[in-house]
């Protein structure tokens, strides 16, 4: 896994990445109550935002980290947004991309690196 500082976490499977949040920003985030993803064949641009999430304390956009195509959402988490923080590294997942180039995964943190920026 690979983490960034906005405290996203991404799982690499070839030039295929799944994205989420951590544990640490869903707990910070408070109890998920709407989440609003991409629609799948959608190009974006590493800083774009994809996903809106509302919880009890704020509302958040989460932003591409990379360059590439999202090909999947995770349908269930409009009607169970509470998925986020229940299970944030698992079946809270928001989106799968497709990356243009899988050199740049290389610019992020590692766990251990990611442990330390959160204190």
């Amino acid at each position: 896994m690979k983490y960034t500082k906005e405290h996203e976490w991404l799982r690499v499977d070839g030039d295929l990445v799944t994205v989420g949040i951590t544990e640490h920003a869903a707990t910070q985030l408070g109890d998920v109550v709407f989440v609003e993803l991409p629609e799948p064949e959608t190009m974006v641009a590493e800083g774009d935002e994809v996903v809106v999430i509302e919880s009890v304390k704020a509302a958040s956009d989460i932003l591409a980290p990379v360059d590439g195509e999202i090909v999947a959402v995770n349908e269930k988490l409009p009607d169970n947004p509470g998925l986020v923080n229940e299970d944030p590294l698992g079946a809270g997942w928001f989106f799968k991309m497709k990356l243009d180039d899988v050199s740049v995964l290389d610019d992020f943190m590692d766990e251990d690196e990611y442990n330390e920026l959160i204190g």
